[in-house]
């Protein structure tokens, strides 16, 4: 009876925990900005799915996409050669996605561990990342690192001038 009982409230116990997880949708303004020895610019379409609670972030999960042809360093010519087969090769590998495995909160923020998934290989990544909430509206923002050499992407030269750093800046609504 006790074992039932146990059972009973640990079923009822992780339903509420995953009823308590939020979803959200991505809003318009969000920004994806990379700065790297050879370029910098932004990609300008994402979407995704988004299950996150700041109070609870074990069973949060990001799956999350960046269309490789939104990409944007201000100059057309270098958009032309980031989608060709010399770097993203955009026509063959045209998203870049990232799948969350597990989130951590840290004393400063939070930590989101996954796959990458950029140019056909997929890498294991941590995205540092701050959630934000104020007057209504929510926000994540990160910056992380990605070595594109990882993701035989270019010619590299085993150098730091191979890491591009990314900031993003997400706002969502709650659905």
């Amino acid at each position: 009876m006790k074992r039932n009982l146990l059972l009973i409230l640990s079923t009822i116990a992780f339903s509420f925990t995953i009823l308590v997880i939020k979803t959200w949708k991505i809003a318009d303004g969000y920004i994806i900005r990379f700065d790297g020895k050879y370029a910098h610019g932004t990609f300008e379409k994402l979407s995704g799915d988004i299950q996150f609670d700041p109070e609870n972030p074990l069973n949060a999960k990001f799956d999350v996409s960046v269309d490789v042809n939104s990409i944007n360093t201000g100059i057309e010519l270098k958009n032309k050669h980031a989608k060709s087969e010399k770097w993203f090769d955009a026509a063959q590998f045209p998203v870049i996605r990232f799948v969350s495995t597990n989130v951590s909160k840290l004393d400063s923020g939070y930590v989101v561990n996954g796959e990458l998934e950029m140019h056909g290989i997929r890498k294991p990544v941590s995205i540092p990342f701050l959630f934000k909430e104020s007057e209504g509206k929510s926000l994540f923002q990160g910056t992380f690192k990605v070595n594109r050499g990882d993701f035989g992407i270019g010619k590299t030269t085993g150098k730091e001038s191979d890491s591009t750093s990314v900031e993003v800046s997400v706002p969502v609504h709650a659905l």
